[in-house]
């Protein structure tokens, strides 16, 4: 610190508080502790009685609060994300648009276990409208040594924090089984899988039936695969029965099988395939009456253009229980986490 002429003081930084009182009205903080002094503030800090000030005096080698919380901020922000007012050394991240939260988590520990550096964030793959504040960064003390930040940029990939767009698909519905082909039942899957599909402004371009005839559900996805779709999703609900044909024809018409089973639940029996770069999606019954699923999880995920692999599937497993709330906070809670 040094002490200066409060006349001279514009563009320094203050080394502490500086308290305003009016009797019977106000006592609080005038002018907070790393307050970049302005022209303006002159008149205030003399007539709170500021002749003199303690300000932060540069040295080589070190940088002020605000400095270092930009540095971090330029290192570490991806794409998608809009700026807070950087205050104290804290700069806030928000989502541009709507989109998931993408955080490399590995590089995020890296960044934390750097001394006096800290950078928060909500969980990653978490869906998120625009606007929603998704992370934050600061410096403990007011001032920090420059080397630190210099190893952050140096051990830490760039852009690691990001909101990935949502992409809105078309979207071929296939409905398996003899009960529903046949009117047994009415078919209760095709308003949910609409509404699902349309919180991502998704538009369902055809729905179909087929009774439980292998022959027929291969027919019906290639035509799904050959049309403008471009997500496939299958439903009546995956089942070990030997009834169900829709794995089987979903490998035989080519589909590349990640996974047949996640350790989500509600959605053990999801099933994730690929074929001629579009998704194709095996739902589980329980996505017709479960308020949220393992098909909340992925929906997202496969809109903001992942390829999903099996490890991705199995990493849900721990966070992969829902609670089934009573009042559903979806996808502000812990689920898929």
């Amino acid at each position: 610190m040094k002490v200066i002429d409060t006349k001279n003081a514009v563009g320094h930084v203050l080394c502490h508080d500086i308290t305003r009182i009016v009797p019977g009205e106000f006592k609080g903080v005038a002018f907070k502790k790393g307050h970049i002094i302005k022209e303006e503030d002159i008149p205030e800090l003399l007539k709170l009685g500021k002749d003199h000030l303690y300000v932060w005096e540069k040295s080589e080698g070190t940088l002020h609060e605000n400095e270092a919380a930009i540095r971090i901020k330029d290192h570490v922000a991806g794409e998608g994300l809009i700026f807070g007012e950087i205050k104290e050394g804290k700069i806030d991240f928000f989502a541009a648009e709507d989109g998931i939260v993408s955080i490399d988590v590995d590089e995020l520990l890296k960044a934390n276990s750097i001394d006096e550096i800290i950078i928060s964030t909500i969980h990653n793959n978490t869906p998120v409208k625009k606007g929603e504040k998704i992370a934050g960064t600061r410096i403990i003390p007011l001032v920090i040594d420059e080397k630190k930040i210099e190893r952050l940029e140096e051990i830490c990939k760039k852009n690691i924090i990001s909101v990935k767009k949502i992409y809105p698909k078309k979207t071929a519905v296939i409905t398996t089984g003899s009960e529903v082909f046949y009117g047994r039942i009415q078919d209760k899957f095709g308003p949910v899988i609409k509404s699902k599909v349309g919180e991502y402004n998704c538009e369902v371009v055809s729905h179909v039936f087929c009774p439980d005839d292998k022959e027929v559900i291969k027919s019906e996805i290639e035509k799904a695969l050959n049309s403008d779709a471009e997500l496939v999703i299958c439903t009546g609900g995956m089942s070990v029965d030997p009834d169900d044909m829709t794995p089987t024809s979903i490998k035989e018409v080519g589909g590349e099988l990640v996974t047949y089973g996640a350790p989500v639940l509600p959605g053990a029996m999801l099933l994730v395939a690929y074929k001629d770069n579009k998704t194709i999606l095996g739902l589980p019954g329980c996505v017709m009456y479960a308020k949220r699923t393992v098909f909340d999880l992925v929906l997202p995920r496969v809109l903001a253009d992942e390829k999903l692999t099996f490890k991705d599937i199995a990493k849900y497993g721990h966070g992969g229980l829902c609670l089934n709330c009573e009042i559903c906070h979806f996808p502000h809670c812990s689920f898929g986490k």
